[in-house]
């Protein structure tokens, strides 16, 4: 396939396109599922997605406006801003020096360039939540393997090494124990790639569950929190997400709300933010210490298009055009989210009939997306008002996912 043209020129303009009706254009950066979910909310609500996507497949390109070029194309990026009332993201990927053009062009960037750093380098975002006293796992920048294994003798004998930038979905995490020499081998292979750049080491939590706290927060400092959720990881991969929580202890969420809303006034996050942790027990109760933030829709809320009564996506197109927010309660007492992963059985469609006829309560989305084995190609949800029945909504959002994936064939 040709590369996209970035060869063409642009004139930044500051004064936002509408139509004929006043309504603005939002810019989305990236053709990802995230800027393909956007675009329901954004006709409900009356405004416009113009999307940088890569190819002309991608997720998003199918269903929206687009113009075709890469996140780090200045030119691409500051195009497809022209004209548009502000500009947000279906990823973090988008380099410094690009938020900067788009700033000295007059255009509103949501979140910030000053605070999506926070997203996008971990080491950057351990230093700021330490500066803020937010409770996170023990942690040290280290150089070498030599302050690797310091550090894990320190901490029990093992530690979890990350990259600082570019990892998602187990991508970026390597867990080092003092008797797994293989791993001491490829964790000096990451200091090598590394060339003289700090990693980021950890300690590795002993938790009881993974928590996931979402936010979304406006330019004006409106901010509105769904139900903290508990989310299922399956070898680094999400693969269920359970709203709310089960069995949260009242103080535990109101920390890991606290913790969030901390977080996003001290950056100045607006747009969506998830804060995603661990529940850690402990002799005076139970802990929330903060892992990982993602200043975008994410995978832990995709629950809400169908549990909550505004989702994330809309949501999110709110606060970045600094709209008054909307409601967050549950549409029903419990939600579960499983995610649909690739398998080896392309048509998608079929089994997409199969599971809309066994059980017409499923709520399906597939993201156009080419199927790969592992690759997250959709979700499924499943509601109910039993308080009792959440084990049932389970077995049937995880039987349609893996139907659609292919692991089940009944």
């Amino acid at each position: 396939m040709a590369s996209p043209d970035t060869t063409r020129t642009y004139e930044p303009r500051t004064d936002p396109v509408t139509d004929a009706s006043g309504f603005p254009t939002v810019a989305v950066v990236g053709g990802g599922q995230l800027a393909r979910m956007m675009v329901p909310p954004a006709v409900a609500l009356g405004v416009h997605l113009r999307v940088l996507a890569e190819r002309p497949d991608d997720s998003a390109a199918l269903v929206a406006g687009h113009e075709l070029g890469r996140a780090d194309d200045a030119a691409a990026v500051r195009g497809t801003a022209r004209g548009a009332a502000v500009v947000t993201f279906d990823h973090e990927h988008v380099p410094p020096d690009v938020l900067a053009a788009l700033q000295a062009d007059g255009v509103p960037v949501h979140p910030g360039p000053d605070a999506l750093l926070h997203a996008q380098d971990k080491l950057v975002m351990r230093r700021a939540l330490a500066g803020l006293g937010v409770p996170v796992p023990a942690w040290a920048e280290v150089g070498d393997v030599a302050d690797l294994r310091a550090f894990a003798a320190d901490h029990g004998g093992a530690a979890v090494l990350k990259t600082p930038r570019g990892g998602y979905d187990g991508k970026g995490v390597l867990v080092v124990r003092a008797e797994d020499e293989a791993a001491w081998e490829q964790a000096g292979d990451w200091f090598s790639r590394a060339a003289g750049a700090p990693l980021l080491a950890e300690e590795l939590v002993a938790f009881s569950r993974e928590l996931a706290v979402l936010l979304a927060r406006s330019p004006s400092g409106q901010a509105a929190l769904w139900p903290v959720v508990e989310t299922v990881q399956v070898d680094g991969v999400c693969r269920e997400v359970l709203a709310p929580a089960p069995g949260l202890d009242d103080d535990l969420a109101g920390e890991a709300a606290s913790a969030a809303l901390a977080v996003a006034g001290a950056l100045g996050v607006t747009g969506v933010l998830a804060v995603e942790g661990f529940e850690v027990p402990g002799p005076g109760g139970p802990r929330f210490l903060v892992n990982e933030l993602a200043m975008r829709p994410h995978n832990s809320g995709h629950w809400t298009i169908d549990g909550s009564v505004t989702s994330q996506f809309e949501q999110h197109l709110r606060a970045v055009l600094d709209l008054p927010l909307g409601d967050v309660r549950t549409r029903a007492r419990w939600t579960v989210m499983a995610n649909v992963l690739g398998g080896e059985h392309p048509d998608l469609y079929r089994s997409y009939l199969h599971v809309m006829a066994r059980d017409p309560g499923v709520k399906v989305h597939l993201y156009g997306k080419e199927v790969r084995p592992g690759r997250k190609i959709g979700h499924v949800t499943v509601t109910g008002d039993d308080p009792d029945g959440l084990e049932a909504l389970r077995e049937r959002a995880r039987h349609a996912a893996d139907y659609i994936t292919g692991t089940v064939t009944e």
